[in-house]
């Protein structure tokens, strides 16, 4: 498997992993490959930085902060960011395209709301002039 970076027709970036170069080249001409945030199919692969491990010599490998331990400055902007951003929205769930353009449209109260969307149900609102920004974390529970 091979990690491609990718980038869409209205500047979108996100990776996917490929099968090998010629699956890549399969999926490419036969339209399979969309962006992940628009569902944009016009993407073209993305300038990518090579991926180079460490030595694993003890004596040149940084330690690593335990996952218990405290957070760094940019994790704890990131927790005050989604902490600020889900207090002053409503979580609508899988309804969030729906209660979207209702807003819109004037037909709903004016109001931040969060949610889930399809793929699909996220291109026809950006299609259809509807700004929503995804959000960089998931609700998913994991163990």
């Amino acid at each position: 498997m091979i990690k491609y970076s990718f980038k869409c027709s209205n500047g979108h970036e996100f990776d996917s992993w490929i099968q090998s170069a010629d699956a890549l080249d399969k999926l490419k001409s036969s339209g399979m490959i969309s962006c992940a945030i628009c569902g944009d199919t016009n993407v073209e692969r993305a300038l990518m930085t090579p991926q180079v491990r460490p030595a694993k010599n003890k004596a040149t490998r940084k330690e690593n902060r335990p996952l218990s331990g405290p957070l760094t400055t940019s994790e704890q902007a990131f927790m005050n960011l989604r902490a600020k951003i889900e207090a002053n929205t409503e979580d609508v769930g899988s309804n969030f395209a729906n209660e979207a353009r209702a807003i819109h449209e004037g037909e709903a109260e004016e109001r931040g709301i969060r949610g889930k969307a399809t793929a699909k149900e996220v291109k026809k609102l950006v299609e259809d002039g509807i700004n929503i920004t995804p959000l960089p974390w998931s609700d998913r529970k994991t163990n």
